[in-house]
C-alpha cells in the first residue's frame, strides 16, 4: 500500500482502540445498554437519510440489528463496563476465531492445520485473563465471549444479505437495533431519567458518546471502506490486530489501568492465535463489523 493508506489504516485501528476507552468513560455514567441505543439512534439519524437497501433486504437487516446491534454491540457495551478496557479490547480479538469455526461449520470452508493452531492460540490467551486482577466478576468476561459469538454469527447474516452498501447496512441497521436497545435498557437498567441532570454535570459521557459515534463509527468506517474497496482484505485487515495494543496502552494512559503479566501474555498469545488465523487461514470475505467490538 502507499504510504497515505499505511497512514489512514493505523488512523482507523488507533480510533477503533480509543473507542474502548471511550466507551468505558462514557459508561460511568450512562447504562450500558442505553448507551448503544443512544449510539445507533445518532448513527441512523447521520446514515440512513443518504442510503436505502434493496427491498429484499429489510429482513436480513432487522435480523442483523437484533445479532449484531443487541447481541454484539449491546453486551459488549455491557462487558466494558464490568472491566478493564484493555482486556475488553483483547477478549474481543475472539470474533475471528469465532468467524472461523462458523465458516468451517456453516459454509464448509477448511479449518486446516493452521486456523487450529490459531484457534488453540487465541482462546489460551484469553483464557488467561480469568486470572486478571481486575476482573471482578466472571460474568462481564462470559458477556463479552457471548458478545463475540454474536458478531461472528451476524457475519454470517451479512453473507446472506449479499451485495450492500457498507454505510447503508450500518444506518439501517442502526435504525432497528436502536429501539431494541432502549427496550432492553426499560426492562434491565435503572435511574435513566436522571441520566441528563448527571451529564449535564459532567463533559466526559459527552465525550465518550462523541467519540464512538464520530469517531469510531463515522469517520473510520468510512476510511475503512475505502481502504477495502483499493486494497485486498489479506493488506489491510491483519493492521487491526495492532487495536488492543493502542486499548491497552490508552487504558494505562488516561484511565490508569495496571499492566499486568496477564494482559501482556495473555494479549499476546491471543494477537499472535488471531494472526495465525489471518495469515495461514486466509481472509475471504469482509466482516459485518471489519473490527470486533468497536
Amino acid at each position: 500500500m502507499p504510504l497515505r493508506d499505511w497512514l489512514l489504516a493505523l488512523c482507523v485501528v488507533t480510533l477503533w482502540g480509543l473507542n474502548f476507552i471511550a466507551v468505558k468513560i462514557a459508561v460511568q455514567t450512562v447504562p450500558p445498554f442505553l448507551l448503544t441505543a443512544i449510539r445507533f439512534a445518532l448513527v441512523a439519524m447521520v446514515l440512513a437519510p443518504l442510503f436505502r437497501p434493496q427491498a429484499h433486504q429489510w429482513k436480513g437487516i432487522i435480523a442483523v440489528g437484533a445479532v449484531l446491534g443487541v447481541g454484539h454491540f449491546g453486551l459488549m457495551f455491557f462487558g466494558v463496563a464490568g472491566m478493564d478496557a484493555a482486556s475488553a479490547a483483547i477478549i474481543t480479538q475472539l470474533g475471528v476465531p469465532f468467524s472461523a469455526l462458523l465458516a468451517w461449520l456453516v459454509f464448509g470452508e477448511p479449518l486446516g492445520m493452521g486456523r487450529a493452531i490459531g484457534l488453540v492460540l487465541s482462546f489460551s490467551g484469553v483464557a488467561l485473563l480469568v486470572g486478571e486482577p481486575s476482573l471482578p466478576s466472571l460474568v462481564p468476561f462470559l458477556v463479552l465471549v457471548a458478545a463475540m459469538i454474536a458478531w461472528a454469527l451476524s457475519n454470517v447474516l451479512v453473507k446472506r444479505l449479499g451485495d450492500i452498501n457498507p454505510l447503508a447496512l450500518n444506518g439501517w441497521m442502526a435504525v432497528f437495533a436502536a429501539p431494541m436497545l432502549l427496550v432492553l435498557s426499560l426492562l434491565s437498567e435503572s435511574g435513566q431519567a436522571q441520566i441528563p441532570a448527571r451529564m449535564m454535570q459532567d463533559w466526559r459521557p459527552w465525550a465518550g458518546i462523541a467519540f464512538t459515534v464520530i469517531g469510531s463509527s463515522l469517520i473510520a468506517y468510512t476510511l475503512w471502506y475505502g481502504l477495502l474497496a483499493r486494497h485486498s482484505l489479506n493488506k489491510v485487515v491483519p493492521i487491526t490486530l495492532l487495536g488492543p495494543v493502542v486499548a491497552t496502552i490508552g487504558g494505562v494512559l488516561v484511565l490508569g489501568e495496571v499492566l499486568t503479566w496477564q494482559k501482556l501474555v495473555g494479549g499476546s498469545v491471543t494477537i499472535l492465535g488471531v494472526a495465525v488465523i489471518q495469515f495461514l487461514g486466509g481472509i475471504r470475505q469482509p466482516p459485518a463489523e471489519p473490527e470486533p467490538g468497536t
